[in-house]
């Protein structure tokens, strides 16, 4: 497979920055408990690691890595608020969703969300909603290869 450029594909159009970075959020979310490095993530949607870096500055205004722990972090408050169906514990959602330092995953859940995961496992789903896309300040900004 060729790798190219993020100019090289997105050659006056903006879209094509947005399809990059849309099909590298898809193969991300199919993949969110699933360690996803960076170079195998060019290799699926076929653009260089700056290509790629600059694709998602450019659509989302953040790197790669923080995109997909910001996924993560979603996706693990997602499964915190609907665990009133099965008992759960947080260490095994955040296990699930690739956070195994589990002190680092309160710190930056309760920034993103401003709650423990605690307090919201034992809140009931659906009193509060799900926020959008958390920030992510600090939790490193480079993909490993």
């Amino acid at each position: 497979m060729r790798l190219i450029c993020c100019a090289d594909a997105c050659k006056g159009a903006k879209m094509s920055r947005r399809d990059v970075v849309e099909r590298a959020e898809a193969y991300m979310r199919g993949n969110v408990g699933a360690p996803v490095p960076l170079a195998k993530l060019c290799r699926i949607v076929g653009v260089s690691e700056r290509g790629l870096r600059n694709a998602f500055y450019h659509v989302r205004g953040m790197s790669p890595k923080r995109c997909l722990v910001a996924e993560r972090l979603q996706s693990a408050r997602r499964a915190l608020t609907d665990s009133d169906t099965k008992p759960t514990t947080v260490t095994s959602i955040a296990t699930d969703y690739g956070f195994y330092d589990l002190g680092r995953f309160a710190a930056i859940y309760k920034q993103a969300f401003g709650e423990a995961p605690s307090e919201t496992l034992r809140r009931t789903a659906g009193k509060r909603p799900v926020e959008q896309m958390p920030s992510v300040k600090g939790y490193g900004d480079v993909c490993t290869s």
